[in-house]
């Protein structure tokens, strides 16, 4: 590992980026060594820092608002954990459906490329399969891209919305358009949408968000990731999804935890209409919709600023907003493949067929950097006001692992398995008893915790309690 930045120097560059002092890295007390868990990337540390980096915003926002500091630790084993949260998360009075459909994953094609499908949802399953026109098992779906170019179905099943990606190494990435486009993406970005008087925030906060109301719109992993951690340091985080969307029940209990949950329609103006009621009253907007699709039912980034001066607004995307790619659907496996880590995993391992990271550190690390962002831009009002727009891309988390470096023998490490029993607590929920990890970042003062439970969605009225 030697001429590998440590833990405290990529945290104080997180820091940096969020527009936080990168002396309160200092703060942090890091423990653990790598690797954390088998991979040629440093998927260990940067799950430590990602994690750290969200737990020294709450400590900073708990410094502003009481002015006591407090410390910040973080175990490196209990965040690799945490990077596979859905992985560790257990219902014990019912199984949960497995979230992977049967004919998602990788597939060989005619002209010796591979392709990941990402059919886990029904309607991107079904026009897969339309697209190939073959029956839904993975031998008819192997014959038939056994027919087909990689790169050319990539191009098609993504004019057609669907959720494809060819695998490149990170040579043929850095040179793709959009990789060169991406070639200095930071990890997240922080800009002023508007203006607004400084923000003053409720006295005498029992936990750093205390009093803040999030909105969340969010599916998935990164984004509920970002909400859920938000939460667990105080924040009142109601989620907003629609009956008619599907859902994965593991990521939706997982995902779900501390929050209040609630259903929206955004197809008729009714529910739009209590959507824009809801963000009069909020302070953060977090959502992980496609490019689009909630600014065209009148949700942009600008018409959130104008609707409630001094709105926080936090987007994730897969490849980011603009460049070739901009807006093109996504998840952390598609993403993976198409920028080289599965390539380069398979390299480091001298396999012949890709092989993924051991975790989905793209999302998961993306879902602390919008809660850090969220942080950062509320310590930003607080000194100058504004309404702030946080931007967060899975890609954009992939080149910031890259940079971290490779560990040479870390795919020789010892999968650490579903041993963390450790980390665990048991509680009751909407969906009966579980079983799910604490929270990582131990802040003595003000613990992270979720104070409610995880819930079927659209369990509560869409409301502020």
């Amino acid at each position: 590992m030697s001429g590998l930045a440590d833990g405290h120097a990529i945290l104080s560059g997180l820091l940096a980026t969020a527009g936080l002092p990168p002396g309160a890295a200092a703060l942090a007390r890091l423990t653990g060594d790598e690797p954390a868990l088998p991979s040629s990337f440093r998927v260990g540390v940067a799950a430590q820092a990602a994690i750290a980096a969200a737990g020294l915003g709450a400590a900073l926002l708990w410094q502003h608002r009481t002015g006591r500091r407090q410390p910040v630790t973080v175990e490196m084993r209990a965040t690799a954990a945490e990077f596979r949260s859905e992985r560790h998360f257990h219902c014990l009075d019912a199984p949960i459906p497995d979230p992977w459909d049967a004919i998602a994953g990788l597939y060989r094609c005619g002209d010796g490329g591979w392709v990941r499908l990402h059919t886990n949802f029904p309607h991107h399953r079904d026009g897969v399969l339309r697209l190939l026109g073959c029956g839904p098992t993975r031998a008819e779906v192997a014959e038939a891209l056994a027919g087909r170019r990689a790169g050319a179905f990539e191009d098609e099943a993504s004019a057609a919305g669907l959720c494809v990606a060819m695998l490149r190494d990170v040579a043929t990435w850095d040179a793709h358009p959009h990789g060169r486009h991406l070639a200095a993406a930071p990890p997240l970005t922080l800009t002023r949408l508007g203006d607004a008087p400084p923000r003053h925030f409720p006295p005498a906060p029992a936990r750093p968000l205390a009093g803040l109301r999030v909105l969340d719109l969010t599916r998935v992993i990164a984004g509920p990731v970002g909400g859920r951690t938000l939460a667990a340091h105080g924040a009142e985080v109601l989620h907003i999804t629609a009956p008619h969307l599907p859902a994965i029940p593991l990521l939706v209990m997982d995902g779900g935890r501390g929050k209040l949950s609630a259903s929206l329609d955004l197809r008729g103006e009714a529910d739009r209409a209590r959507l824009r009621a809801l963000v009069r009253d909020s302070d953060v907007f977090l959502q992980s919709y496609r490019q689009g699709a909630l600014a065209g039912q009148g949700f942009s980034p600008e018409a959130l600023a104008a609707l409630r001066p001094g709105i926080v607004v936090a987007t994730l995307s897969a490849y980011g907003e603009t460049g070739p790619w901009g807006g093109r659907r996504g998840y952390d496996s598609l993403v993976q493949t198409a920028t080289g880590f599965n390539a380069a995993e398979a390299e480091a391992a001298g396999a012949g067929a890709p092989k993924p990271l051991p975790c989905q550190a793209l999302d998961h690390a993306s879902g602390y950097f919008l809660a850090l962002g969220v942080m950062a831009a509320l310590l930003r009002q607080a000194h100058e006001g504004g309404s702030w727009l946080v931007r967060v891309s899975l890609a954009g988390t992939g080149l910031w692992l890259r940079r971290l470096g490779r560990l040479p023998q870390g795919l020789a490490a010892p999968d650490p398995g579903d041993d963390v029993a450790d980390l665990l607590e048991e509680t009751d929920s909407g969906f009966g008893r579980i079983r799910a990890l604490r929270h990582a970042a131990i802040l003595p003062e003000t613990p992270a915790h979720w104070a409610r439970p995880t819930v079927p969605l659209g369990t509560h009225k869409p409301a502020w309690p």
